[in-house]
């Protein structure tokens, strides 16, 4: 329902071509959308008191910065691997002798 939503998709590729209030529209639409869904938002499956407050489970992950909330980890992870391929996932210098 949040991730990689059609609409903020639109709304990021018209921001990066300048079209500022068209991009701003699909913004406030897409948030529109997501808020009033009524269903939960929250795809963590801890049962911490801050489920589906995003702002304050954000706010604490920054505060300690030991890692991030679970709702970033596909978004971060898919970035990871798009990374990796660049070096054909190996992080050292030379792939390992076959």
């Amino acid at each position: 329902m949040v991730d990689n939503h059609e609409l903020e998709r639109r709304a990021l590729e018209l921001f990066r071509a300048g079209r500022f209030e068209e991009a701003s529209r699909l913004q406030e639409e897409f948030l529109r959308q997501v808020m009033t869904s009524g269903r939960d938002l929250c795809t963590c499956p801890s049962g911490c008191k801050y489920h589906g407050r995003c702002v304050e489970c954000v706010m604490i992950h920054r505060g300690h910065g030991d890692h991030l909330p679970y709702c970033f980890r596909e978004m971060v992870n898919r970035k990871l691997a798009e990374l990796a391929a660049l070096t054909e996932h190996y992080l050292s210098e030379r792939p390992p002798e076959r």
